[in-house]
């Protein structure tokens, strides 16, 4: 499957932004897909999961969970991240990325097919 992340910009804090995740090549439903993103010099880190159509199962990072939400546009073939309340902290490159898996997982080796990544700076 082959990803491409898009959505993102320039926010104040406290705003709200969403990211799409389309996919092209096979149907995204079928994988655990989640949403990483990365600082310049720090490793890339988990944002949330959500597992494949027949599972609900999802995940959040404590810094973000009740902020952010991750869920499926079947018809689109996509994801989206719904980010609120967004901080400055939250500012990094988001990337999201799907694994053919029975179930959550939480680390970018997980992984295998990924999108190019999308900048988000929340900023006053």
């Amino acid at each position: 499957v082959q990803l491409q992340a898009s959505g993102g910009g320039l926010v104040q804090p406290g705003d709200s932004l969403r990211l799409s995740c389309a996919a092209s090549g096979d149907d995204l439903g079928t994988y655990v897909v989640g949403w990483f993103r990365q600082v310049p010099g720090k490793e890339r880190s988990i944002v949330g999961v959500i597992s494949w159509f027949g599972d609900s199962s999802s995940y959040y990072a404590a810094s973000v969970e009740g902020r952010f939400t991750i869920s499926r546009d079947f018809a689109k073939n996509g994801v989206y991240l719904q980010m609120h309340s967004l901080k400055p902290e939250d500012t990094a490159v988001y990337y999201c990325a799907a694994a053919r898996i029975g179930m959550i997982a939480t680390t970018p080796g997980d992984f295998r097919s990924w999108g190019q990544g999308t900048l988000v700076t929340v900023s006053s």
